[in-house]
């Protein structure tokens, strides 16, 4: 059983921060939009709350929550009396926003020499989602088919252009990773490849990959791009095709949905 998970929660929030007069906010809502504090965002609880207690669902024990040293107000949280045990919460503080790989390589401590599952604080993965990554039993990924996701998500399609497009081979395996591909990419990738919402299982290799990896055009050390360089030096990740859908609570319009979505599931930590 996979017991650690590092959950990403260190980002600046950029686009969220983004104003849009289009979208009515509660003034909780408004004031973390602000701030670009997806993570804590009240959608019924804090956003993070329903990842937590889905993680706790998939029989994890342990969660790394990757933050930056501005975060005490989820660090304060999550060190509180709300906090149940049924997944034990610990901290890892990324001093600066140079990018996931390096976000990672915050949590290295805490993963040890344990594979340990990775994603988004800003995505909400279903419960088959997280199955499925404790069912692969060797390090890899789950990989969503592009229609399924618009379909039983929040992302509209020209959103998907966003995350990165995978490829898988004969045996199962990630055979290539394009990292936020151009339209004229996307448009001959279209129905040939997987979309990766940046949920993985790793071993402590990633780390190394994590060292190597180089900055991206935007600026940042991007783990889709150390995944590939690792793929690349022979790293096997086995690959899960799925269909279900993942919420994306990446900007302002995206918190109605979000809250519709999310408003029976029950939480428990």
């Amino acid at each position: 059983m996979l017991g650690k998970a590092v959950v990403l929660a260190r980002g600046l929030g950029r686009r969220m921060r983004r104003g849009d007069d289009s979208v009515r906010l509660e003034a909780g809502q408004s004031a973390m939009a602000d701030l670009g504090m997806k993570a804590m965002m009240p959608v019924g609880r804090p956003f993070l709350d329903y990842v937590l207690s889905g993680l706790a669902d998939a029989g994890f024990t342990d969660s790394c929550l990757v933050v930056g040293p501005e975060h005490g107000a989820i660090r304060d949280y999550y060190s509180g009396e709300q906090t149940k045990p049924r997944i034990r919460i610990h901290f890892a503080i990324q001093a600066e926003p140079h990018g996931t790989a390096n976000a990672l390589l915050a949590a290295e401590e805490f993963a040890s020499q344990d594979e340990f599952a990775v994603m988004n604080a800003d995505n909400y993965y279903p419960a088959a989602v997280l199955q499925a990554l404790q069912d692969l039993g060797q390090p890899g990924t789950v990989l969503f088919e592009e229609d399924a996701l618009i379909r039983h998500s929040n992302i509209p399609r020209e959103r998907i252009k966003a995350f990165a497009y995978g490829f898988v081979s004969e045996e199962g395996l990630l055979r290539e990773l394009i990292e936020k591909p151009d339209d004229t990419t996307v448009a001959k990738l279209r129905g040939q490849a997987l979309i990766s919402m940046n949920i993985w299982r790793f071993s402590s290799d990633i780390f190394d990959a994590c060292r190597r990896v180089t900055i991206s055009r935007r600026g940042e050390y991007e783990l889709p791009v150390a995944v590939w360089g690792a793929i690349q030096a022979g790293m096997k990740l086995k690959v899960v095709r799925c269909r279900a859908g993942v919420l994306d609570l990446s900007e302002r319009a995206d918190i109605a949905a979000v809250v519709e979505q999310l408003k029976h599931v029950q939480v428990s930590m």
